[in-house]
């Protein structure tokens, strides 16, 4: 008898240990502010600069920290236009040294809001060295804020579409209509933006992705922790700057639809949006006041991520996992007539701010002969429970994303862009023989055109590579 209790005891108190080994997930948000502290300061997201003297509303960094079975991963979404990958490695690097979260685990992307201060240098908007510097520390702290609010969570995965506010925003144009580019040709065929209603449109050139996918995370006795959401859409722009465009208008929606207390985070980050807006130009322009179509949009956006994760079941159990790989890709460099073009354009405007596309492009073209010749681009994808979060550092066009959310092994896939650094714009080869605005060499533009062929392969590879060791 004393021998059969001994045995029941060691195996209860196995059991106990095992137990004790596997803890369940454990969540922690916080919602770094990250708005400058001194103006006027330059503002990205127009060919020329503008100077913003206040904010119109608070800009953050959006930290969400996961632990499950000794693995942490952290994921930030920065109200911020584009974020060069030199500022979010050291920010990445002080965050792994503050909480031991691997750098390699962690995911920073911007929201692409045009009305947050410059970090990354495009057209004539060059960085605010000042806030760089502390945009970096922010990021970090944020990130070490949310590691020490961890604490026994649940999630879930959704998706719902919202196909009403997103518009391909490149056009194919009737035959014989000219549409030069900044470079003195004529041979493009689409035009980004073109004027509503016109009788030259024939029809968008590339498709859009409505879906609106959601992680859930809910505390262990079922209250709203965090919420992280993807949407394909470029921006909405109808606010002065500073502004956190409808990506912030969209965090404060889904609080009050969740009801959720004041430490509740969410966060929008933007999809493969490189191609899409937020225009129907076959519509005429509706008339609005300033923040109010940010409002429609948010709130639309908010009603398909309630949604997706209506009646969801949240699991306490999640595996975590990360895969990375950095690849070199070429640079589209301009030839030696080319800068000589540029040169005679930027001497006729010397002392004076640029005008039109052609002077800012013959900058962008002066800048990129000292580009080097090939980049190394970093690529990412997280595995959160049974779905997966692709990184690229990109604004990419839509039909990428839809590309790779269909060969992907797992049951929810959504693609970050603009994420783990700035790279420009990401068309497809058949997109770059199209050509139109999202092509045209700049700072905003320089991979080489079969650029996202050799990056979706790559994804499709760490996908494949993550869903092998589940």
């Amino acid at each position: 008898m004393t021998r059969l209790l001994l045995i029941i005891t060691c195996i209860v108190a196995g059991a106990s240990s095992a137990v004790a080994q596997a803890p369940g997930l454990r969540a922690g948000a916080y919602a770094q502010d990250v708005t400058p502290k001194k103006f006027p300061i330059s503002v990205n997201g127009s060919f020329n600069d503008r100077q913003a003297v206040a904010a119109h509303d608070p800009l953050h960094a959006r930290c969400l920290v996961l632990e499950s079975q000794g693995t942490k991963v952290a994921v930030v979404v920065v109200d911020s236009c584009m974020i060069p990958r030199e500022l979010l490695d050291a920010a990445k690097a002080l965050a792994e040294k503050s909480t031991q979260i691997p750098a390699r685990n962690i995911l920073i992307s911007a929201t692409h809001t045009h009305s947050a201060p410059t970090v990354a240098g495009v057209f004539q908007s060059e960085p605010d060295k000042d806030y760089v510097k502390f945009l970096t520390h922010a990021i970090a702290e944020g990130i070490e804020k949310a590691n020490t609010r961890l604490a026994p969570a649940k999630l879930a995965w959704g998706v719902a579409d919202e196909p009403h506010q997103v518009f391909n925003r490149r056009w194919r144009m009737k035959a014989g209509v000219k549409n030069l580019d900044p470079f003195g040709r004529d041979t493009d065929q689409v035009k980004m933006n073109p004027p509503r209603m016109s009788p030259d449109l024939l029809e968008p050139a590339g498709p859009t992705d409505p879906a609106v996918t959601v992680l859930s995370i809910r505390t262990a006795d079922d209250k709203p922790l965090a919420l992280f959401a993807n949407y394909s859409l470029h921006y909405v722009g109808d606010m002065p700057p500073l502004s956190a465009d409808y990506f912030g208008v969209f965090a404060d929606v889904i609080a009050t639809k969740l009801q959720a207390s004041n430490e509740f985070v969410a966060m929008l980050s933007n999809g493969t949006s490189g191609d899409v807006n937020n225009i129907n130009f076959k519509a005429e322009t509706p008339k609005t006041k300033p923040g109010e179509r940010s409002r429609v949009v948010a709130e639309a956006v908010a009603a398909a991520a309630m949604k997706a994760i209506d009646k969801k079941d949240h699991t306490p159990q999640a595996t975590l996992n990360s895969a990375t790989q950095e690849i070199e890709l070429g640079v589209r460099k301009p030839t030696a007539e080319e800068i000589q073009r540029a040169k005679t354009i930027l001497a006729k405007a010397q002392g004076r701010e640029l005008r039109g596309a052609e002077e800012v492009y013959a900058r962008e073209t002066v800048l990129l002969k000292d580009y080097p010749d090939r980049v190394r681009v970093p690529l990412q994808v997280l595995q959160v429970g049974d779905a997966a979060v692709v990184a690229i550092p990109c604004e990419t066009f839509a039909e990428i994303g839809l590309s790779i959310k269909k060969k992907s092994p797992f049951a929810t896939t959504c693609v970050v862009s603009l994420a783990n650094g700035y790279f420009g714009y990401l068309p497809t080869p058949q997109q770059h023989q199209l050509g139109g605005y999202e092509t045209w060499r700049a700072r905003s533009s320089f991979l080489e055109v079969e650029a996202s062929t050799k990056i979706e392969q790559t994804i499709l590879g760490l996908l494949r590579q993550l869903h092998a060791e589940k």
